[in-house]
């Protein structure tokens, strides 16, 4: 099964982070999505998640 992408709608980044405020990537690896195979999809979802449990902790 495919891994779907993170992307939830919510496109803007962040100019400090340099993070998608919707779905935590950068623009590096929302550009890299498309060509990732399925292994490193489910690696930055992992990634992904760390980020945003790190951010909501600040908060």
């Amino acid at each position: 099964m495919a891994v779907q992408s993170p992307c939830i709608g919510i496109c803007r980044i962040n100019t400090q982070s340099g993070m998608c405020e919707g779905c935590w990537r950068t623009v590096e690896e929302i550009r890299a999505w498309p060509k990732m195979a399925d292994g490193q999809r489910q690696q930055l979802v992992l990634v992904l998640e760390e980020r945003q449990a790190e951010s909501a902790s600040f908060d």
